[in-house]
């Protein structure tokens, strides 16, 4: 009994280290405002709210619709993980993805979406200058790097905001412990 009892403790305590996402809390930085760390904290912002808008989500939440035309909460969601798909190929970024879309159930793709967003704010976070993700064609600059903040990270901060309401719609509201402020959850 005793060696069942540990086996399925240790089995639960790896799992969840295996899925530990990125943004339960908004990471720590100095107060370095440059061009690179403003778009990276505008990533981690969507990130930690797009984290809370999809925390806890039941079947029902899911399932859910506004009355009239539009997405459910999970076209919802998997419309942001094109976006963030989409931003990841603006510029360049390249992040691991081991199923398609059509393979994959809402955990994974909340979580590709989580890694997608923290993988893009840890690159521009790190580039010298911003203007190498602004996509040029036949030489010409045709996509500024400003239609990626204005275009798919605005986009999807937008639906991350309609994941929220949906979800206080169908009975679910986000944990009060959250501060979208702090970026910081109460004990």
């Amino acid at each position: 009994m005793k060696i069942t009892i540990f086996t399925l403790l240790f089995s639960v305590i790896c799992m969840n280290a295996q899925d530990k996402l990125p943004y339960y809390q908004i990471p720590e930085m100095e107060e370095n405002y440059t061009a690179q760390n403003t778009v990276g904290r505008m990533l981690d912002g969507l990130g930690f709210r797009y984290y809370w808008a999809t925390e806890g989500l039941r079947t029902e939440d899911l399932a859910y619709q506004p009355k009239g035309e539009g997405r459910d909460c999970l076209a919802t969601v998997t419309h942001i993980y094109d976006l963030s798909n989409m931003m990841l190929r603006l510029t360049k970024t390249t992040v691991k993805q081991t199923k398609t879309k059509e393979e994959m159930s809402f955990l994974e793709i909340r979580k590709q979406t989580l890694l997608n967003i923290e993988t893009l704010s840890n690159v521009i976070k790190s580039t010298k200058d911003l203007v190498i993700f602004s996509v040029k064609k036949d030489g010409e600059l045709s996509i500024p790097f400003f239609n990626v903040i204005n275009g798919p990270i605005a986009d999807a901060l937008w639906h991350t905001g309609q994941l929220a309401s949906f979800r206080r719609s169908s009975g679910n509201p986000i944990n009060s412990k959250v501060n979208h402020f702090s970026g910081t959850v109460r004990a």
